[in-house]
């Protein structure tokens, strides 16, 4: 098992916004956490990713515990994160902004005299094929379409080379031939990553649930299952939609 969370919490201003009894994941799996607003999603990714501590629980990742690591500690071991929002360098070029992200010594006096090898030059260059954005390896990143921009962010994750992604509404915004491509590109990555995807578009969950689909609400565990599991759960209507007996044409 790759990642295992137990009895994790954490409250904010007496509110409780996750109380997750329990979560695995294994290696190169890809799943889906769903839910209405509120319901825990991403701050559960912030405490993997360490931009949140947690009240009480235990996470293991790897065989190691991630609770009260630095957010560098847990990128170091191998969690990588992409928020809802892409927060590229829009005054650098794509290739730049790649550049940056790339695992390699950051230090001020390795800084001022690095160029970039021919390993580095062509993995920057692998990642952009496999993203869709090689074309744009020398446009401004502030140019690209929202689309773009969020592939962009997925480049620089996946050149951290990490063991696990946390992706964050990656088809918000997007078109609906961009929602498909970036389907494509989630399945293509999870043969070698564990990814956690939080989505809220079903067609894209649909597109993408190959294993399990998580649901929370009111940061609890409702339950675990299928794509069909979930969308033909009364629970899962009831509480995502806050009404019931309804038939979803997207859901």
């Amino acid at each position: 098992m790759l990642l295992t969370v137990k009895n994790l919490s954490v409250s904010f201003g007496g509110v409780h916004a996750l109380n997750l009894s329990h979560f695995n994941l294994l290696d190169r799996e890809l799943r889906v956490i769903i839910g209405p607003n509120g319901a825990g999603k991403s701050t559960f990714l912030d405490i993997l990713c360490g931009k949140t501590k947690a009240d009480a629980g235990e996470v293991s990742f790897d065989g190691h515990s991630v609770l009260g690591k630095s957010e560098v500690h847990i990128a170091d071991m191998g969690i990588g994160r992409k928020f809802q929002k892409p927060s590229v360098f829009p005054s650098l070029t794509v290739y730049d902004n790649m550049l940056l992200a790339f695992k390699m010594n950051k230090g001020i006096f390795a800084s001022l005299f690095f160029k970039p090898s021919k390993e580095i030059h062509d993995r920057i260059h692998e990642v952009a094929l496999k993203v869709g954005l090689q074309k744009c390896l020398g446009k401004i990143a502030g140019e690209l379409s929202h689309g773009q921009k969020q592939w962009l962010e997925i480049a620089i994750v996946v050149l951290q080379d990490p063991k696990l992604m946390l992706i964050d509404e990656p088809a918000a915004g997007m078109s609906d031939e961009e929602t498909e491509k970036t389907g494509e590109l989630l399945l293509q990555l999870a043969r070698q990553h564990a990814i956690i995807v939080i989505e809220h578009d079903m067609k894209f969950v649909e597109q993408i649930a190959q294993d399990l689909v998580t649901v929370l609400v009111r940061g609890k565990l409702l339950m675990e299952g299928t794509f069909d599991d979930v969308r033909n759960d009364q629970r899962v209507i009831d509480s995502y939609l806050g009404r019931a007996n309804v038939q979803l044409e997207n859901f």
